[in-house]
């Protein structure tokens, strides 16, 4: 957002804030202020220019109410219908800066949860039969509002019931295992008390889960309502309240650092967003972008629940000193359920760095690891990502490799200049990307350099978590027919460019009664290829396409509420290598292998068993069946995680630069070790690897 815009929307408020009057209470101009900055911050600078009328008031009433009540576990039918008045009215209120649709909202939603309190206690009471044949529908989208609070009520009870018989198979399973190991540390229990016990459980977290419920005040489902304005826009434009005493923004924000991973609350369950390279997370390994974590345990000690826990207090859980073990029980992106063990640490920042190693197959072949697109961007003389590629890649060519192979999978992005350098060690110069903000035309970032570092043949290797930075460096790759781009579907799927705005440095001091205010995320440009296409919504398809678990499912941009569309601009010239003749031939070969490798068997077997348990929401409620179900699940992921876990039979090795005067180290020998190990076993890898062997053939 430039000057003359902040000035605007200063002037404005100025002016408005004469209109409103100095009679008005300080929390009434606060919000008035507040609703009003963001709609002028949206309407002026975002990327689209979009119409507040009837149509764009029903989509962020679709989205408001999917995020006050996403699961229907607490308004009636009778009560949707009386917000639904509203539907076409949003727009007319967010002009009029009034909050007569939410205030209403905001009580319905704190009567509900009053009467739905006495539910629960009343239902867990009592012992479940598990003998019945009852299902419980666990898909929000599929669920209708109850007509009447008896009808909520049984809603309630098959809900809860669901939750105590996960606890109690966990807890027979536990139980039947021990008795087969003679381990005499586990009390064997009746039936009866083990059923008593998940109860029990189940009733402790809806105790803690309704005690924050009535910790949530009006100012924060407020909140909510102006991030549902927000993000109908587009999913990355993102109000920010202030913080307050229950660091509610800490929940919007969801930055986590005990374990390295960026974690968000998404309708009551805690999504893994992404892994920091470097961090606990990502050197144990398990714990992966999807992961949605259940339970967390400090060492071995009892598992706390974490469904329906809000972000800001599972964070004193997950947090916690150097050298401590925390145990998570995850639900995998394939339904299976695992207890992942992590020794929380601080962030190594050489494992976030660049990393080279030889591959010796039937050729020698370089190999590049890049977890992110880091960069100086203090000017302390710290590590940028362009000068240690030059580093690497020369240390690669002092071993006299025949060709190159650049991994950005899981790479999440990072500094957009350092891509475009990177870009130009390997053409001679040209355009690399367009940057468009709304009006105005596109700003074109190229490689001014007139020499290529590195000439020979070149895959980069992506998948649907490389994201933003990392689908700009490959499409450029992909339409200059530089490298042969393989990977999964398509990457991720982020084409668009966010602005943090402080609202409260756009006050004047006069103000400063009504803050502070928060800020907003606000996406205000658009990236786009040379080739006139988006990076946004449809990502960068692999020119060699290998099957992954997100084959057959919306993953991605696309899974997110009011995407951004593709679009196109004008292309811009720029000259290609000759890669189609050599393309078809390396796409035929490497279906041939894809055709007969085990481990590409298995990952496709496992992405259609992944889509058929996406759309199978039904859970049975009986016992038997849902052991059975949960057994089958998890021996299937099993079977895939045992297989995916072999070796390819590559032999990879660190560059013998990187290694002199280690060998006495015997900590980072382990963990070069196990870095090489994990590659080793890589089926990707070992397909890339290949694939670069048939370039270097013709």
């Amino acid at each position: 957002m430039n000057y003359r815009i902040i000035k605007m929307l200063v002037s404005f408020l100025v002016i408005f804030l004469f209109l409103i009057g100095a009679t008005s209470d300080t929390d009434d101009k606060r919000n008035k202020v507040l609703i009003d900055i963001i709609h002028q911050g949206l309407e002026r600078s975002h990327f689209l220019e979009v119409n507040l009328d009837d149509k764009f008031s029903q989509k962020m009433f679709s989205l408001y109410m999917k995020r006050l009540d996403y699961s229907k576990r607490f308004l009636l039918k009778s009560d949707f219908d009386q917000l639904y008045r509203f539907e076409n009215q949003l727009d007319d209120q967010i002009k009029q800066r009034s909050y007569e649709f939410f205030n209403l909202s905001n009580n319905i939603i704190e009567q509900r949860i009053g009467e739905v309190e006495h539910f629960y206690q009343e239902i867990l009471s009592k012992p479940f039969n598990f003998e019945t044949d009852e299902t419980l529908e666990t898909d929000p989208e599929k669920i209708e509002y109850a007509n009447s609070s008896d009808e909520l009520k049984l809603n309630w009870k098959k809900y809860l019931k669901y939750r105590t018989l996960a606890h109690l198979a966990d807890k027979i399973k536990t139980q039947e295992k021990a008795i087969a190991d003679n381990d005499t540390s586990i009390k064997i229990q009746s039936f009866d008390s083990l059923e008593f016990a998940s109860r029990e459980k189940v009733k402790n977290t809806f105790d803690n889960y309704f005690r924050r419920l009535k910790k949530i005040e009006q100012k924060d489902r407020r909140s909510l309502y102006l991030v549902s304005f927000t993000t109908t826009y587009d999913p990355h434009s993102v109000f920010f309240p202030p913080k307050d005493k229950e660091n509610f923004d800490i929940s919007m924000s969801g930055q986590f650092e005990g374990i390295g991973a960026t974690l968000s609350e998404i309708d009551g369950y805690i999504k893994v967003q992404r892994i920091v390279p470097g961090s606990a997370s990502w050197k144990q390994g398990e714990l992966e972008v999807g992961d949605i974590i259940l339970k967390v345990a400090q060492a071995d000690g009892e598992p706390l629940d974490v469904v329906d826990m809000r972000l800001d207090k599972a964070v004193e859980f997950i947090r916690g000193k150097k050298g401590t073990e925390v145990r998570l029980t995850v639900k995998k992106v394939d339904a299976s359920i695992v207890v992942i063990p992590i020794i929380r640490d601080v962030v190594i920042l050489e494992e976030t760095y660049a990393k080279s190693s030889i591959i010796n197959s039937e050729k020698k072949i370089g190999y590049i690891k890049l977890p992110k697109f880091y960069a100086d961007f203090n000017k302390q003389g710290s590590a940028n990502c362009t000068d240690d590629m030059k580093v690497e890649i020369e240390k690669l060519m002092d071993e006299n490799v025949e060709g190159l192979i650049l991994d950005l999978r899981n790479n999440g992005g990072g500094s957009l200049m350092d891509v475009v350098k990177i870009a130009g060690l390997f053409i001679e110069q040209g355009p690399i990307v367009q940057v468009k903000a709304r009006v105005g035309k596109p700003i074109i970032l190229s490689d001014e350099d007139s020499t290529t570092m590195y000439d020979a043949p070149l895959i980069i290797m992506v998948n649907s978590h490389s994201a933003s930075a990392s689908e700009i460096l490959a499409a450029a790759m992909q339409d200059y027919k530089r490298a042969v781009i393989i990977g999964t579907s398509s990457t991720f799927g982020k084409g668009t460019v966010q602005k943090m705005i402080n609202f409260d440095h756009l006050l004047p001091p006069k103000l400063n009664d009504i803050k502070p205010l928060g800020a907003m995320k606000l996406t205000i440009q658009k990236f786009y290829r040379i080739n006139g296409g988006t990076t946004q919504l449809k990502g960068v398809v692999p020119d060699i396409v290998l099957p992954d678990n997100y084959k057959y499912i919306e993953y991605g941009e696309k899974e997110l509420d009011f995407p951004m569309e593709w679009t196109k601009i004008e292309p811009l010239e720029y000259n290609t290598a000759d890669l189609n003749n050599e393309l078809k031939i390396l796409q035929k070969n490497s279906k041939k292998r894809i055709k007969k490798s085990e481990k590409f068997k298995i990952a496709d077997s496992n992405a259609q068993r992944l889509e058929i348990q996406r759309k199978n929401s039904i859970r049975s409620l009986n016992l038997e069946k849902y052991q059975k179900e949960r057994a089958k699940i998890n021996n299937e992921a099993t079977v895939y995680k045992e297989t995916m876990k072999k070796p390819t039979g590559l032999e990879v090795f660190s560059v013998p630069a990187d290694t002199f005067g280690l060998a006495t180290d015997s900590a980072k020998m382990d963990i070069i070790s196990a870095y090489y190990e994990n590659l080793q076993k890589d089926a990707y890898l070992f397909e890339a690897v290949s694939v670069m062997q048939d370039m270097i053939d013709e």
